[in-house]
C-alpha cells in the first residue's frame, strides 16, 4: 500500500536519487507533453516509437489503444519493467487523465528514455485518421 501511495504522489527523494541518470542509447532523449492530434501525428510518423499505456489492469479491460503495451504505473514493479525497455525507441506514453503518464514520463526521462505523454489521457486519442 505505501508502495501504491508513493507511486501516485511520489516518493521521497532517496527514491529517485536511485534512477540512473543520462544513462541512454537514444541520441537525444526528450520529454514533450503532446495534444491529442499531435501526439497521434508523431506516432504515426516515427518508425521507433512505442505506444506505452500506463493504465492499471482493470483500466485496460474497458479498452486500449491497438499495438500498445501496458506496464501499470501503480504497479510496485513500474521502474523495474521500466528499466528493461529498450532506451533506443520513442516511447509515447498514456494514461486516464494525462498524470499518471506524465509522471511516467519524468520516470522515463530521468533514466533515459525519449519519452512523449498524451496531455489529456486515453480520450484526447483523435478516433478515426
Amino acid at each position: 500500500m505505501i508502495q501504491f501511495i508513493k507511486n501516485i504522489f511520489g516518493g521521497n527523494s532517496s527514491d529517485s536519487a536511485a534512477l540512473p541518470q543520462n544513462d541512454t542509447s537514444h541520441p537525444n532523449p526528450k520529454f514533450d507533453n503532446l495534444t491529442g492530434h499531435l501526439f497521434k501525428k508523431e506516432l504515426d510518423a516515427n518508425p521507433n516509437a512505442v505506444l506505452l499505456d500506463v493504465r492499471s489492469a482493470m483500466e485496460t479491460r474497458m479498452g486500449i489503444l491497438p499495438n500498445a503495451e501496458n506496464i501499470d504505473y501503480t504497479s510496485s514493479s513500474f521502474n523495474q519493467k521500466v528499466a528493461a525497455l529498450d532506451k533506443s525507441k520513442t516511447y509515447f506514453v498514456y494514461c486516464r487523465s494525462g498524470n499518471r503518464s506524465g509522471q511516467s514520463c519524468q520516470i522515463m526521462h530521468k533514466m533515459g528514455f525519449d519519452v512523449r505523454n498524451l496531455m489529456g489521457g486515453i480520450s484526447a486519442f483523435p478516433s478515426g485518421k
